[in-house]
């Protein structure tokens, strides 16, 4: 953080400079915004099928009644328990919105690839009420470029964000839009992966209003630097670079009880 001190007649003109910014910005928001409406749709050919806790459902019944379904790829692969910290950040900003999107032609689910009874137990964990779907056994993360196999690891590169890179894990995450016409034909519209997901980050855009932004500025400069699962704030621990949460030697790995006065 590097400011001076000015007069408040100096401040006004300073600000209304970096008002003419965030217009400009507002603009292109909004034509990138219509650029990606008119991307053009890929028809979804295969059938994907999804545990729920109320049996199984294909793609296109996850749409819920509504013509949009939004697919927040979650990172929590079979055996996991736990999502690491970066997915479970974006999915505390998701329940409030989702009241409003439900009501205006728009389905949000979360699909992971572990087993139902893994995802039903940390979501419950975890408080939360929207959707969530496992595609455990199904090609869905694989073809949607969010997860990768044991011979993707082996040799180092997988496909991701559009181009070939590294990951050190089975799973990464991404968003994923889809459209349903009159016909229920599906279509695939959009996704984005990596720093795209900021968009559903409500607590970056409080943080970049205030004096020291985001600041993230611990050993790995992402918000792994400070984001805990919610219920962890208190805990004794830390987040290694993948978003894992590795607890302090000689403490217990699990968490504190959802219903503990530390949950934020």
């Amino acid at each position: 953080m590097n400011s001076s001190i000015a007069s408040r007649e100096e401040w006004l003109v300073a600000r209304k400079q970096l008002l003419s910014k965030e217009k400009e910005l507002t603009k292109l928001q909004d034509e990138v915004s219509r650029q990606r409406r008119e991307l053009p749709r890929v028809r979804v050919e295969k059938e994907y099928i999804f545990d729920t806790p109320d049996g199984k459902r294909t793609l296109a019944e996850l749409f819920g009644g509504r013509s949009q379904l939004i697919v927040y790829h979650f990172m929590l692969a079979p055996g996991r328990k736990e999502g690491c910290v970066g997915c479970s950040f974006f999915a505390d900003h998701v329940d409030g919105p989702n009241l409003h999107l439900a009501h205006h032609d728009v389905t949000f689910v979360a699909v992971a690839r572990a087993p139902l009874a893994e995802i039903e137990a940390y979501k419950g964990r975890m408080g939360w009420r929207f959707p969530w779907v496992s595609s455990f056994g199904s090609d869905f993360n694989y073809d949607y470029h969010v997860s990768f196999t044991p011979d993707d690891l082996a040799r180092g590169k997988v496909f991701y964000n559009y181009q070939i890179t590294q990951s050190p894990l089975e799973d990464l995450h991404g968003t994923s839009v889809f459209f349903k016409d009159e016909t229920g034909a599906v279509f695939h519209t959009y996704s984005t992966y990596a720093r795209g997901g900021e968009w559903g980050l409500g607590a970056y855009r409080f943080l970049d209003l205030t004096p020291k932004g985001r600041n993230e500025t611990g050993p790995n400069h992402t918000l792994t630097d400070w984001v805990r699962h919610h219920d962890r704030y208190d805990a004794d621990g830390f987040v290694d670079p993948t978003g894992r949460w590795v607890p302090a030697q000689g403490t217990a790995p699990c968490c504190k009880s959802l219903t503990s006065s530390s949950v934020e």
